[in-house]
C-alpha cells in the first residue's frame, strides 16, 4: 500500500529507535523520507539501508534541533533537493532518568531543548512551508509521560507535555492553511532509550510489562503504524489530537 507516494517526510532523530521504525515504514509506503538526527553519520547509513530496503529515495542529514541554525540549515537542504515538504515527524527525544531533587540542574536546558524547543525549531522552519503549499501533515511524538507523568522523569514530563499543548495550538493556528498538526504518545517502548533509560534493572522492565494490559513493551512498529496514519490523507479531517500508543496502559 503506497498511501504516501509522492510525498516528502522529514523525521528527526531517525538513526536509530522509534525515529528509524518511523522512517522505515513511511518509505514503505511510497515516502521519499529525510532520515534526520544529531548522529549525522548514523543519518546518512540509515537513509542508504532504508533506500535499499524500499526502493525509495532517502536523504540523511545531520541536524541537532535544539540549535535552530541547524534546523534552518536541514529544512533548507531538503527543501533545494525536493521543492516540498509534506510530512514532519518530530520524534527526536533525551532524557536521563533521576529523581526531580537529584537531577542535576544543569541537565533542564538539555531535556527542555531537545524535547520542546526542537520540536519549536522544526515547526518554525518547516510550517511556512507547508502553508504555501496549501497542505502538509506533522506528527509530534510526545509521551504518556506528558499526559499523565513519570517518576524520575519529572523535567522531561514537563517538556513533553508541552509538545502536546504546542500540538493543540499550532493545530488550530494551521487549520486554515489545510496543515494538520497531531501527536502521538508512545508508552514504553523497547528501544536503545529505553535500555539506556532502565539500564539492568530487569525488575523495571518485568513491572512495566505486567502493568501494560497488552503484557508487552511498544515496538517502533506499534508506533510506525500510527504516524503514518496521520502522515496519509486517511487522517486529511484529522488535526489537534492526541493518541496514545501505551498497549493500553493509558486510556482516555
Amino acid at each position: 500500500m503506497n498511501r504516501l507516494e509522492g510525498k516528502i517526510a522529514i523525521v528527526t532523530g531517525a538513526a536509530r529507535g522509534l525515529g528509524r521504525g518511523i522512517a522505515e515504514r513511511l518509505a514503505s509506503e511510497g515516502a521519499t523520507v529525510v532520515v534526520t538526527d544529531v548522529n549525522e553519520a548514523g543519518a546518512k547509513e540509515a537513509a542508504e539501508e532504508i533506500a535499499a530496503q524500499t526502493g525509495n529515495g532517502a536523504l540523511g542529514l545531520g541536524c541537532d534541533v535544539s540549535d535552530y541554525a541547524s534546523v534552518e540549515a536541514m529544512v533548507a537542504a531538503v527543501r533545494d533537493q525536493h521543492g516540498r515538504v509534506d510530512v514532519l515527524v518530530n520524534n527526536a527525544g533525551w532524557d536521563k532518568a533521576a529523581p526531580f531533587l537529584d537531577l542535576e540542574q544543569e541537565l533542564w536546558p538539555r531535556i527542555i531543548g531537545i524535547n520542546l524547543y526542537g520540536v519549536l525549531h522544526t515547526m518554525k522552519a518547516v510550517l511556512p512551508i507547508m502553508a504555501e503549499q496549501g497542505s502538509g501533515s506533522v506528527v509530534n511524538i510526545s509521551s504518556d509521560a506528558g499526559r499523565v507523568g513519570s517518576s524520575g522523569e519529572a523535567v522531561y514530563s514537563a517538556a513533553k507535555g508541552g509538545v502536546i499543548a504546542f500540538t493543540k495550538s499550532m493545530a488550530r493556528e494551521m487549520a486554515r492553511k489545510q496543515v494538520r498538526v497531531n501527536v502521538i504518545c508512545p508508552g514504553p517502548s523497547d528501544t536503545q532509550l529505553f535500555a539506556e533509560f532502565a539500564g539492568d534493572n530487569q525488575g523495571l522492565r518485568d513491572a512495566l510489562t505486567k502493568a501494560i494490559p497488552l503484557r508487552r513493551l511498544g515496538q517502533p512498529d506499534d508506533v510506525a503504524g500510527a504516524v503514518a496514519y496521520f502522515a496519509s490523507d486517511d487522517s486529511i479531517y484529522v488535526t489537534g489530537q492526541t493518541l496514545s500508543v501505551s498497549g493500553g496502559l493509558t486510556m482516555s
